[in-house]
């Protein structure tokens, strides 16, 4: 049975009709309003974004790399400052087509096929995002080239800026440290896009590295209309840069250059002071690497002639070099036993050897002194009457007075590397070997040996504080609001009497007289030190003790020295540490180097011309001898290395004072140290100190 048909009315449909108007009404005024909504956001809320946008395609913006603020010397003479520089560099992750653009490069810049390599090397090793150096030092022609071709050069990033700048070169490499490109993990840090503008450097080492906030300025940035396809249609208005600060060191950089020419040869290190206010004159650390190399990009060549340096050049030997102080110590020993009452009248008979117990410790003079006071004892740096002292007091008695002058203390200096020596007790002793002190740990640190360590910092700043009294802190930053140095709780008249010792070092038929210096009215008080760093067996006793002169290099003494002057009225302090010098050229030798360099602070043009006379029978001056250095090496390389391969820049360089050269001379000088401490078997003074009597 069919069912009833529906019959539809015509009310019905107008009201069907009517119904599907209305919601499809909605729905567009819906849609509408959606759309409205949308076109509002755009145009309101997103307008600066898309109008950022659309003047991106437009505009190129590009940082420029702030100009860094300058180091200058206490004089206002630039120490690190900035040159102009052309440069071209590649950014990797814009890299189109890189055959075709070298190729481009190639014949615009006419560089080299060697050059060509080292470029493929270094893209090849580089993180994307990392600028890789093409050219720099451009003159304006061969950079003009590059720049109105770059719409074929994509990746090419040409760079009107300045690079930084060492006028003295190696001889402030371990003051400055040195600037270089950020390091990928760096960036990635902090996603600056500074960190990856062609041309930009941070600080990497030393002050530039501990300063580089100060330092590192501001970007400008320049803006470019170009068309779609990157052509350029005209250059807009720029942001200017805004420099760094510039910072004042204490440091004289005449003093500064000419204290590391006349270190010579020498592996070592020496730190002159202001005795008065803790000023640091000069910081020097020998031999160096050229920090404007490590400023353009150290090659693999240079980092591994570096690294395998037996000298070490990559280490800050005035901070992180530590060294038995040798007889150095004996004028801060005279003045520990003045504070704990002993008279400076008070005699010892040396008679070249001392028994304590079943062992006999010798004097570095085998027939003896005879009967001494303490002024002739540090004149003559008799060791017997050291030991004989020691003996009687007890190190324990020494020890706080060491402290006191600067031996083992941590100074506020700009360096993150920095190793602070020891001065040991009984205490120190009991806690870190759990083991008693023995008199022949007393004996053996009275001489400045055994457990005994200084860096050369220290050896000037207690050189500066016996001269003046006055508890100096080394200052690298010039502060017309620092407050003066108070007076070190110890009796006046007791630097007196260890200032005429010392002066008699000097002038009085003591161990320097070759330090005498040759100026009217002004004398130089000082002590010399000669600090083992080998054990000496029995057989070799039996047979005779090798020369330093007999022994390999690393076998040799150190040589120390400590002054101030004028003896009479101290203002300036120095203290040096030549490594394994062995006293075998006299020329090269501590008095004669220290006389010279105290020179220049009261007679430059004599100083000066001291050097010239001697300089030539050394190999020249640091830049010659670095050259000949340099060539030397990479002949010796040419059979066995890829020259493009050793000409590739450095990326994975560490900063130099942080470098594993570094860290193997430290364990190994700490090795030395442990096995020299060790007093079982009588160590060093046993022996003697190895005074070397002018």
């Amino acid at each position: 049975m069919n069912p009833p048909s529906r019959i539809v009315t015509e009310a019905h449909q107008t009201f069907s009709f009517n119904r599907r108007t209305v919601a499809l009404g909605i729905g567009q005024i819906g849609v509408g309003v959606v759309l409205g909504a949308r076109m509002g956001w755009l145009s309101i809320a997103e307008n600066a974004r898309y109008n950022m946008l659309a003047e991106s395609n437009r505009v190129n913006l590009t940082l420029i790399p702030p100009r860094r603020g300058w180091l200058i010397d206490r004089n206002g003479a630039p120490i690190a400052n900035n040159r102009t520089d052309f440069r071209v560099d590649i950014i990797p992750d814009r890299l189109d087509d890189k055959d075709r653009v070298l190729g481009l490069l190639q014949n615009i810049l006419a560089l080299p096929p060697e050059e060509m390599e080292r470029i493929r090397l270094d893209l090849k090793h580089a993180a994307g995002f990392q600028p890789v150096q093409v050219a720099d030092d451009l003159d304006w022609e061969r950079f003009a080239a590059v720049s109105v071709r770059l719409p074929e050069l994509p990746g090419v990033a040409p760079t009107r800026g300045y690079s930084r700048n060492y006028p003295a070169g190696a001889a402030v490499a371990h003051l400055t440290g040195y600037v270089g490109a950020a390091s990928a993990e760096q960036y990635r840090a902090t996603k600056d896009a500074l960190l990856v503008t062609p041309g930009f450097k941070i600080g990497k080492d030393g002050i530039e590295k501990q300063l580089d906030a100060r330092l590192r300025g501001s970007p400008g940035a320049k803006r470019v209309e170009v068309t779609a396809h990157g052509r350029l249609v005209r250059e807009l208005a720029q942001r200017p840069d805004a420099p760094g600060q510039t910072v004042r060191l204490t440091i004289d950089a005449g003093l500064q250059e000419y204290a590391a020419r006349r270190l010579g040869t020498n592996s070592g290190s020496c730190v002159v002071m202001d005795c008065l206010t803790g000023e640091v004159l000069a910081f020097v650390s020998m031999p160096a690497y050229d920090p404007n190399s490590f400023s353009d990009g150290i090659s693999h060549f240079e980092w591994e002639m570096l690294s395998k340096n037996d000298h070490v050049p990559l280490m800050n030997k005035a901070l992180q070099g530590l060294y038995p102080p040798g007889s150095t110590v004996k004028p801060m020993n005279a003045l520990a036993l003045l504070h704990a009452g002993v008279s400076p009248n008070d005699r010892v008979v040396c008679s070249g050897a001392l028994r304590v117990g079943s062992g006999v410790f010798h004097c570095h003079k085998r027939r003896g002194h005879g009967a001494i006071d303490m002024h002739t004892a540090v004149a003559q740096s008799c060791d017997i009457y050291f030991y004989e002292m020691s003996r009687r007091l007890g190190y324990d008695r020494f020890a706080p007075t060491l402290r006191m002058l600067g031996m083992g203390q941590k100074f506020d200096l700009p360096f993150a590397s920095q190793r602070y020596g020891t001065v040991p007790d009984s205490a120190w002793k009991l806690k870190k070997y759990k083991e008693s002190w023995t008199v022949a740990d007393s004996l053996n640190a009275s001489i400045g040996q055994g457990y005994v360590l200084a860096n050369p910092m220290q050896l000037a700043v207690a050189a500066a504080r016996l001269g003046s009294g006055l508890e100096v802190h080394p200052r690298l930053f010039v502060d017309p609001k620092a407050p003066p140095p108070r007076a070190m709780p110890i009796d006046p008249d007791h630097f007196k009497t260890i200032h005429a010792a010392m002066h008699a070092v000097v002038n009085g038929g003591g161990t320097a007289g070759a330090a005498r210096l040759n100026l009217p009215g002004i004398e130089l008080a000082a002590k010399t030190g000669t600090a083992q760093v080998r054990r000496i067996t029995m057989a070799e006793r039996a047979h005779g003790v090798l020369s330093n002169g007999q022994l390999p290099f690393k076998l040799r003494d150190h040589a120390l020295f400590i002054a101030f002057a004028p003896a009479d009225k101290p203002r300036y302090a120095l203290g040096m540490v030549l490594e394994h010098n062995g006293h075998v050229n006299r020329v090269l030798d501590t008095p004669l180097t220290a006389r010279d360099i105290m020179t220049w602070l009261f007679d430059r043009q004599r100083a000066e011309a001291s050097l010239a006379e001697i300089e030539a029978s050394w190999g020249g001056d640091i830049k010659t001898r670095m050259a000949a250095e340099a060539s030397a090496y990479r002949a010796a390389l040419a059979a066995q290395a890829n020259p493009a391969q050793q000409q590739a820049t450095e990326l994975d360089a560490d900063a130099a004072t942080e470098s594993e050269a570094v860290d193997a001379a430290s364990e190994a000088s700490n090795a030395t140290a442990a096995a020299l401490g060790n007093s079982a078997s009588g160590g060093v003074a046993a022996e003697g100190s190895r005074e070397q009597p002018d």
